[in-house]
């Protein structure tokens, strides 16, 4: 009989946000084990872009290191977007990742369509991924949802098959 195929697609923002509002700290290996119980891991997705390295010389380093142990981790892919810097009121400097949400969603979709996969785990809160969703689930793909209670949409959870409170248990 084939094992069930497992394919994850990490929010980076989302997770790296959660982790240090909850204050987890855990190795990536750690996080994928709760993440994966059943089943092969056949991909892994971690969405995020590089710091700036102009702002923070050190952050961008240590950071590049970071991004360097991940991709060490077998099926581990880092996909990088972009970095988009913007001046605040008042002087001060605000970084947001752009096109991570739409990568996520379409590596989703086409994993579905390629069959690499034959559950996908979406490691995020935000429910702009429910069209993605809803056409995975219509090539008979099963979609579980890790959250962080205070960063998760209800709506993103309840179209999912299954979720993991992520938060929880990486505090046990």
């Amino acid at each position: 009989m084939k094992k069930t195929r497992v394919s994850i697609f990490i929010d980076g923002s989302n997770l790296y946000n959660n982790l240090k509002q909850y204050k987890i700290n855990k190795k990536f290996q750690e996080i994928i084990e709760v993440l994966v119980k059943e089943g092969d891991i056949a991909d892994i997705f971690y969405y995020t872009a590089s710091l700036d390295i102009t702002f923070n010389e050190e952050k961008y380093w240590k950071h590049q290191r970071f991004l360097g142990k991940l991709r060490e981790i077998p099926k581990f892919n880092v996909v990088l977007c972009t970095l988009k810097k913007s001046i605040e009121k008042g002087g001060s400097t605000k970084f947001t990742i752009k096109g991570d949400d739409v990568c996520l969603a379409n590596d989703l979709i086409k994993g579905a369509y390629e069959d690499l996969y034959d559950i996908a785990i979406i490691v995020s809160g935000d429910e702009d991924f429910i069209p993605a969703i809803k056409t995975v689930q219509t090539l008979n793909k099963k979609v579980i949802n890790a959250f962080f209670h205070k960063s998760s949409s209800n709506a993103l959870r309840s179209i999912c098959n299954n979720c993991i409170n992520l938060g929880k248990e990486l505090k046990k």
